[in-house]
């Protein structure tokens, strides 16, 4: 127990420690060399301009904590082998020089799409998807639906300081405390990865949360979109599936969607809420805009700081009541479930009418 914790604290403060100096590193490059013209940086809620280089460090974080790991258990399969581990590996890679690129020539629309939908394959290609319908086609397309929704509305929701960081915090702790209920307390490489990757948000949240001295950028949103996606749908999607391989029970899989749901809160409110209000308005969804959940909460009155202290609350309640959906799901005790549902309406209902309540104020 003791060398599983010490190797637990050891990546999590190496995911730490590298993302803080990985950051540094680069706000003091782009402040230099890194930035040619007013062009390199990006304008945003806080009408600054700041470098959008911090979610560089999830990436650098990932492959470091894959290296470390086949390096400390070398006498365990090489994580290079694992094929679904591969697919995780060569889709974050993709994602991450597909955000890097919009960062650098802001890409059309479509190729991100197309990059996304690659994706969604690989992870079906290798062996990961979400087990819905036990019908491996319409899995795996409702796999790659679950891939692009998440990539872009983590991209969607990166509008303001330490918003995404903090969500994608307690969605990653909400799937690590649900694999150790399932699988037990264990240091394998999927633990370690996670945590690894915490590590990493906790760094750049020490440089995001309000007042910010970098952004995530698509790099970084596009990068752990795609590994919250992974993770959303192993550890959160598929907990019936893996109870009922366990315990030989038959819960339903809609259950999962439902878990997965509540854990993913915060991100799932604000893109259904911009969603509708732009379509009532008759413009299109993707169009960038300053009308999000907490764009309006500011509207309301309150600071940028106190806005990410609601979103801070929203993420820890959505990952306790998550965590206590997936014990449920253990204790073959499913009927509570459309209570924790109720939460995740409640919070819609609040924010959507908080949206339609305060309005940008008029120039």
């Amino acid at each position: 127990m003791i060398i599983k914790l010490l190797q637990i604290l050891g990546f999590g403060l190496g995911g730490l420690l590298v993302a803080i100096v990985s950051n540094v590193v680069l706000l003091r490059f782009s402040r230099s060399l890194g930035i040619r013209n007013k062009n390199d940086v990006v304008v945003r809620w806080s009408n600054e301009s700041k470098p959008s280089l911090g979610g560089v460090s999830f990436f650098v974080v990932f492959v470091f904590a894959a290296v470390a790991y086949s390096m400390v258990f070398g006498e365990e399969p090489d994580v290079f082998r694992n094929k679904q581990f591969v697919g995780l590996f060569v889709a974050g890679s993709i994602a991450f020089l597909m955000g890097l690129a919009d960062d650098a020539y802001n890409t059309r629309p479509l190729i991100k799409l197309f990059a996304q939908i690659l994706c969604g394959l690989l992870f079906v290609w290798t062996g990961s998807h979400i087990e819905l319908f036990h019908s491996f086609y319409l899995d795996s397309t409702v796999t790659v639906i679950w891939v692009v929704i998440v990539m872009n509305s983590l991209n969607m929701l990166d509008n303001m300081d330490g918003i995404t960081g903090t969500t994608v915090l307690f969605i990653l702790l909400t799937c690590l405390f649900s694999w150790w209920m399932i699988g037990g307390f264990n240091t394998n490489v999927w633990s370690l990865m996670n945590v690894a990757v915490i590590g990493a948000v906790l760094g750049f949240l020490t440089m995001n949360v309000n007042p910010s001295k970098l952004f995530m950028g698509d790099a970084g949103s596009q990068f752990i979109g795609l590994f919250v996606a992974y993770y959303g749908m192993e550890y959160l999607w598929n907990v019936p599936a893996d109870w009922n391989t366990k315990m030989g029970s038959e819960i339903p899989s809609w259950i999962g969607l439902c878990i997965a749901l509540v854990a993913f809160t915060p991100t799932a409110v604000d893109t259904l809420t911009v969603v509708i209000n732009r379509l009532k308005k008759g413009k299109s969804p993707m169009v960038g805009g300053k009308d999000h959940t907490t764009h309006h909460l500011v509207y309301s009155g309150l600071t940028d700081k106190k806005v990410w202290y609601v979103f801070v609350i929203i993420g820890v309640i959505s990952s306790i009541l998550a965590i206590a959906m997936v014990n449920l799901v253990k204790l073959e005790t499913i009927l509570p479930i459309a209570f924790f549902l109720a939460y995740f309406v409640f919070v819609f209902i609040i924010l959507y009418r908080n949206t339609i309540k305060f309005q940008a104020p008029k120039k």
